[in-house]
């Protein structure tokens, strides 16, 4: 196969008309022609960080959505269905990948459960990790996320760590405002990205320490106006990551999103492809085609420079994307993994009897994984703490999925629900059941339903569910990406007609229980403050 167009030489810094031959998946010519040519041939996009359950998707549905958006490989971290399923979650995802032409890259993930204070379906310790460690199909050691273990050199974290020095596989970060004398052991401990940063001298700080950052385009979290600076500063330390996205935000676009709007604003061109496609291939030692010579044939093409429509993905020499359409076929899955005790709550299972007048409350914020710490006057009737719609404070309950267990409650603020709740087996990192309600009985119908499906969104308003189940883990589906894309949309249209602004409420529900990022969270055994790394009191004395 042959290809003419203006191929755009990011390691030269040079676009020039050209001829490509592509023989047995591999490029084996490139030369430069006289004859003017119109479309541009450049690397494909990677994503340079991403949790592919976040997408409700199996690897070959998420492809499906990707791909035309010029996206040719993943550097997946599979944390989410490790934690359910451990390393069978592993090896499930990296078993589907491989019926998918897009090319995903998996690592082992560090923190599995992420904290000892939830409960999650699965253990990935040293031994289990060292197994990992040696399979070809695992390229990394995924985001350690428990950095006072890094920090306080804990055994188990730091043989982990040592492991993936001893087979030469890079460490992923994940240190939200970590600095100083913390970071520095942090850093220096081997570990070699965040994609955690929010501004520009957290940034620098892990910069200059050899951290190379990703700058992050998720559904909640989206940190690319902060850090957009560091593209043309740092052209060699900076990647682009969604970390997660789910199916309605990937319909409209995917790393190209971030390419586009660099461009925009006026970022230089080859600083730009050389986040997007260059040095995640580089850091991570990936098995993925840059246009050279002897490289596997992986590219797209784009009609120009500054809207980057894509006209062809290109992998192995295969052309996937073409017109439209893609050129690849989605097995059916005949297994469909999960771990999943149903439950049926009643009301009264999750009133809380009033101990003190002033209660600490999640204050969450639109687009952002972070919360701050409240203390309220809590609303109490008949001795017991009210739901306070007006006030904005809502009953927040998470429910272990794995055994039966008496519900943690706490309230939150942010959410903006005027009526009805939602609920999700989507709630990282364990992913046990969580809900936000406007009152008991919605929240234990939104619960129950999720429950009964064994895993999925739910929305309950008025005694009426609606739901989109996720069989697989109880987080992913293998319907159509366009299919779940389209009902998660219509779920989340449904959630704002009950009053919530939240740009994605699902998600940043979800995380709602995410025991790792400050500052005040909830997980199945506890309200949790993530600044003290201990459970404490829905009650203030």
């Amino acid at each position: 196969m042959k290809i003419k167009g203006k191929l755009v030489d990011i390691f030269n810094r040079q676009i020039y008309n050209a001829e490509i031959t592509i023989e047995n998946s591999k490029i084996t010519e490139i030369s430069k022609i006289d004859e003017e040519q119109e479309q541009y041939i450049i690397p494909g996009f990677i994503d340079s960080h991403i949790h592919i359950e976040s997408s409700m998707l199996v690897p070959t549905r998420f492809a499906e959505i990707s791909v035309p958006h010029g996206t040719v490989a993943c550097v997946s971290d599979p944390h989410e269905i490790a934690n359910v399923l451990g390393e069978a979650g592993v090896m499930f995802m990296i078993e589907n990948s491989k019926n998918s032409p897009q090319k995903f890259f998996f690592g082992v993930p560090s923190c599995v459960p992420a904290t000892d204070f939830e409960t999650s379906g699965a253990v990935i310790d040293a031994e289990i990790t060292d197994k990992l460690l040696q399979n070809d199909d695992i390229f990394f050691l995924a985001e350690m996320m428990n950095f006072p273990g890094v920090i306080n050199d804990v055994p188990e974290v730091t043989t982990k760590l040592d492991l993936a020095k001893k087979y030469g596989k890079p460490i992923d970060g994940h240190a939200p405002l970590l600095s100083g004398d913390a970071l520095k052991k942090y850093a220096t401990a081997g570990i070699t990205t965040d994609h955690e940063c929010t501004n520009i001298k957290e940034a620098e700080e892990k910069i200059n320490l050899g951290m190379k950052i990703l700058i992050r385009n998720g559904s909640a979290a989206k940190d690319f106006d902060n850090l957009f600076p560091l593209i043309d500063k740092y052209p060699d330390k900076v990647m682009f990551c969604s970390d997660d996205r789910h199916p309605d935000d990937l319909i409209e676009g995917h790393i190209n999103i971030l390419v586009k709007e660099s461009i925009k604003r006026g970022a230089e061109l080859f600083n730009v492809l050389q986040a997007a496609c260059i040095n995640p291939v580089l850091h991570y030692n990936l098995p993925v085609g840059l246009l050279r010579k002897g490289d596997p044939a992986d590219l797209i093409i784009v009609d120009n420079l500054q809207i980057f429509n894509i006209q062809k993905s290109i992998i192995n020499g295969n052309i996937i994307f073409e017109k439209g359409e893609i050129n690849f076929n989605i097995p059916k899955l005949e297994k469909k993994p999960n771990k999943f005790e149903k439950i049926k709550l009643l009301a009264e299972e999750i009133k809380v009897k009033a101990e003190t007048q002033k209660i600490r409350v999640i204050k969450a914020f639109d687009k952002s994984l972070l919360t701050k710490q409240m203390i309220v006057d809590a609303k109490v009737k008949n001795g017991f703490l009210q739901i306070d719609t007006e006030k904005d404070i809502l009953k927040i309950v998470v429910v272990n999925r794995y055994k039966k267990a008496k519900p943690s409650i706490a309230f939150i603020n942010g959410i903006g629900l005027k009526k009805g709740a939602l609920a999700t087996s989507v709630a990282h990192d364990s992913h046990n059941i969580i809900a936000i309600g406007t009152s008991d009985e919605e929240i234990v119908n939104a619960l129950n339903a999720v429950s009964e499906n064994k895993g999925g969104m739910a929305i309950s308003e008025n005694n009426n569910i609606s739901i989109l189940p996720l069989p697989i883990a109880a987080l992913m589906s293998d319907s159509s990406g366009y299919e779940i894309a389209k009902k998660y949309k219509e779920l989340n249209k449904k959630a704002k007609t009950l009053g919530t602004e939240l740009n994605a409420p699902f998600m940043t529900m979800s995380f709602m229980a995410l025991l790792v990022i400050p500052e005040l969270k909830l997980g199945d055994k506890g309200l949790f403050d993530v600044t003290k790394f201990s459970f404490t009191n829905l009650f203030v004395e």
